[in-house]
């Protein structure tokens, strides 16, 4: 029997669609705020993660869980090292624009 209920892939793949799709909104309309940016980018590797995991599932095989961990080690790296970027632009510039990135050359 199905531990998850009713619930099929499709409505795992539904949800990790959606919040793919968020993201992608998220990134093309906000040029400016590396922190919202940073956040999307966060939310787009999490929509692949539920594909993953319910991939994974369904299909009895660990390999997608183990996968997932290697992703979520990659994105605490990235994060780690955007708001280090984010705390030395706001250090050097005062502010969070995205396009102030370009000063930060050398």
């Amino acid at each position: 029997m199905n531990t998850l209920g009713t619930l099929g892939v499709g409505h795992f793949l539904s949800v990790g669609a959606i919040l793919f799709a968020l993201s992608v909104v998220g990134i093309f309309l906000n040029r400016k705020n590396l922190i919202v940016l940073l956040m999307a980018i966060e939310l787009m590797l999490l929509a692949v993660n539920i594909n993953f995991v319910a991939f994974a599932h369904y299909l009895g095989d660990l390999h997608g869980q183990v996968f997932v961990f290697f992703i979520l080690t990659v994105a605490a790296a990235e994060s780690a090292i955007g708001l280090a970027i984010l705390v030395l632009l706001f250090r050097n510039k005062s502010s969070i624009d995205v396009e102030s990135l370009d000063t930060l050359k050398g």
